[in-house]
C-alpha cells in the first residue's frame, strides 16, 4: 500500500524561526553569564593575589621595626610612608627582583606612630593599591610596642 504525498510532507519536520531564535537568545545568554563569572573570578584572584603582597609588604616592615630598640623607634616620625623596594626587594640585580619592583610599584606604604599611653607606641601600617578594575583596596596592620615590654599586632582589611 503506498501513502499519499500531503502524508509525506507532514513527516519532513524541521525547526522554526521562532524556535531557532529561542535556542539563539539561550546560548548567548549562557556565554555571556560564563564571560561574566570569568569576569568576576579574575578580579577575585587580583585582589586576593594583592591582598597578599600587601600582607608582606607590611609583615616585612613591622619586622624591621621590631629590630629597632626603643630610642630608634621614638626617633621615627610620627607619620611617612614607607619606601616599599627597601623592605621586599633586594635590589635590581636579577630579573626577579626587576619584575617585583614592577609589580610593588602600585602599591603605598604608609606608618602612623601614636602614643596611646606613657612608654607605649601604636605603629599603623597601611599599604593601598588600586586593583586591576580601578578600584581602590587597602590593609591595615596594627602594633603595639612598649618600653621594656611585651607587644602584640592586629591585621585588618578594608
Amino acid at each position: 500500500m503506498q501513502t499519499p504525498r500531503s502524508n509525506i510532507r507532514h513527516q519532513q519536520q524541521g525547526f522554526t524561526i521562532v524556535e531557532v531564535m529561542v535556542a539563539a537568545i539561550i546560548l548567548v545568554l549562557g556565554i555571556s553569564t560564563s564571560l561574566t563569572t570569568v569576569v568576576y573570578g579574575m578580579r577575585a584572584v587580583d585582589t586576593a593575589r594583592n591582598s597578599t603582597l600587601a600582607a608582606q609588604i607590611m609583615q616585612s616592615e613591622m619586622e624591621n621595626i621590631r629590630l629597632l630598640n626603643w630610642a630608634q623607634l621614638t626617633a621615627l616620625p610620627a607619620s611617612g610612608t614607607v619606601d616599599i623596594s627597601s623592605v621586599i626587594s633586594s635590589g635590581s640585580s636579577s630579573s626577579l627582583d626587576t619584575t617585583l619592583n614592577n609589580i610593588i610599584s602600585k602599591f603605598t606604604c604608609t606608618r602612623t606612630i601614636s602614643t596611646p599611653k606613657t612608654d607605649m607606641r601604636e605603629i599603623t601600617l597601611t599599604v593601598s593599591w588600586n586593583g586591576q578594575d580601578g578600584r581602590s583596596h587597602s590593609n591595615n596592620y596594627i602594633t603595639r610596642y612598649c618600653k621594656n615590654g611585651l607587644y602584640d599586632f592586629y591585621y585588618t582589611a578594608h
